[in-house]
């Protein structure tokens, strides 16, 4: 390490109780995509505490903050950091006013952009810097609360649900040159390089509709929506096997609605998928034959049915060179006397996604992991287990990697940037978006007047 980066370490040590007080607040104060307001708030009060002059309220609830005042401004770095949790109120340390819960890891890896935000923001790391970081604190990385997600959509105040692709639809990413991205995880190693595949998917609303009756009385009286969501159910399960093995074809869902009473015919169901491949092409089969199954579910019984699709996120693109990135997770587990992660290159798709897939389309992206986390993400267990790892290695690797692309004339960022091919450009990821919005709709059959015998 060079002077700079060990002036780098120090600065986040210094600064060491501040950094974890803030993941601690954040970690207590988990708020849903799209309605992180609190949580903007508390980065946006951080930054401007840095003299950074923040953009607040980009796409929706997102935060973009630039450090100014670089010897050159040609090359831009985002430092990315995440604002929202997921809906587990059985979490111990979920927030009790939104029922989320950060068992996703957001909460560290937004504290250490703020933590590689103070140390960038030292002038005497500063004045080595050939580029500008921007840091940005992005909604809505997890893909749930979909009727939600709907209405924001239908009222225009979105596009997409993933917050990345609306930073990229809005012009946020615009003069961007590259992303560096972290997840947290568990394990007992501090820190690894991340740049494996993962699957993409779409994302599905299936609302049934039938006509309510007495359920024992007079049930030819009635179509039964949860009948014909029982049937397109059933129907979608005898489409797995077409699924080849090779796509990583995951398609999954819940009933987030499913009638009033046990003994009222059901007149208003609906349920929530995600369809996933490691492919477009797998994911535009898939959605095909979910889509063919639901509509089978209403045609079945007489009921309507109305199937809405968004884009979810598009497969993660690995990063070609990785070099740099791996070299400087290296020094800094030197420097902290942490333990790399040994399977940090298994290349195997991932069957989950993330909206850093659609970054890695557009933009070149570099990603790294840190622990510190125990239990099993996506699950009430998950926890913090060892705030150093958790938060100070994270801001470490955040500050150290961005200093690295940026010093000397930014070669770095440079080099990767100019090597990079992009499997989209803006406007076609745009177009590709675009594509992928579709709404079904069938009919309810009225049920024929029965004569009397």
């Amino acid at each position: 390490m060079d002077k700079v980066e060990r002036r780098i370490l120090e600065i986040i040590d210094a600064h060491a109780e501040e950094i974890k007080a803030f993941g601690r607040d954040i970690f207590a104060h988990a708020e849903l995509g799209y309605k992180e307001f609190r949580t903007a708030e508390k980065f946006t009060e951080a930054v401007k505490k840095l003299g950074l002059d923040p953009k607040t309220g980009v796409a929706v609830t997102g935060v973009t903050a630039e450090l100014e005042g670089t010897r050159d401004k040609k090359v831009r770095v985002s430092v990315m950091g995440e604002l929202d949790a997921l809906p587990i109120p059985n979490a111990s340390h979920s927030n009790p006013e939104t029922g989320a819960a950060h068992c996703c890891g957001h909460h560290a890896q937004l504290t250490g952009v703020l933590g590689a935000a103070i140390a960038l923001c030292d002038p005497e790391v500063k004045a080595e810097l050939d580029g500008i970081p921007v840091f940005m604190a992005v909604p809505a990385e997890e893909c749930v609360d979909l009727e939600f997600k709907e209405k924001l959509a239908e009222e225009g105040k979105i596009r997409y649900f993933g917050g990345k692709c609306e930073f990229i639809r809005v012009g946020a990413m615009d003069g961007i040159d590259l992303v560096v991205g972290h997840h947290s995880s568990t394990g007992d190693w501090e820190a690894g390089l991340a740049n494996s595949p993962s699957t993409g998917f779409v994302s599905k609303t299936v609302k049934y509709k039938g006509k309510s009756s007495h359920a024992a009385g007079a049930p030819h009286k009635g179509v039964d929506a949860l009948n014909a969501a029982a049937l397109g159910m059933h129907a979608l399960e005898l489409q797995r096997e077409s699924f080849r093995d090779e796509d990583t074809v995951r398609v999954h869902g819940m009933m987030s609605r499913g009638g009033d009473a046990v003994n009222v015919i059901a007149d208003d169901v609906a349920l929530q998928y995600l369809v996933r491949a490691a492919n477009i092409p797998a994911i535009k089969d898939a959605n095909y034959k979910v889509n063919r199954a639901m509509q089978a579910g209403a045609i079945g019984t007489g009921a309507g049915v109305e199937i809405s699709t968004a884009p979810g996120y598009l497969p993660t693109v690995p990063l070609h060179d990785t070099e740099m990135l791996e070299n400087a997770i290296d020094d800094v587990l030197e420097a902290v006397g942490g333990r790399r992660n040994p399977n940090d290159h298994d290349m195997s798709v991932g069957g989950g996604s993330t909206d850093y897939g659609d970054i890695s389309y557009v933009y070149p992206l570099l990603q790294f992991n840190t622990g510190g986390m125990s239990g099993t993400g996506h699950n009430p267990n998950y926890d913090v287990c060892c705030e150093d790892t958790a938060y100070l290695t994270t801001a470490k690797l955040f500050a150290v990697i961005t200093y690295r692309l940026l010093k000397d004339g930014a070669k770095e960022a440079i080099k990767i940037r100019d090597t990079f091919k992009p499997k989209m450009t803006k406007e076609e990821y745009l177009e590709y978006m675009e594509s992928m919005i579709e709404k079904i709709v069938v009919e309810m059959k009225e049920p024929p007047k029965m004569e009397k015998a």
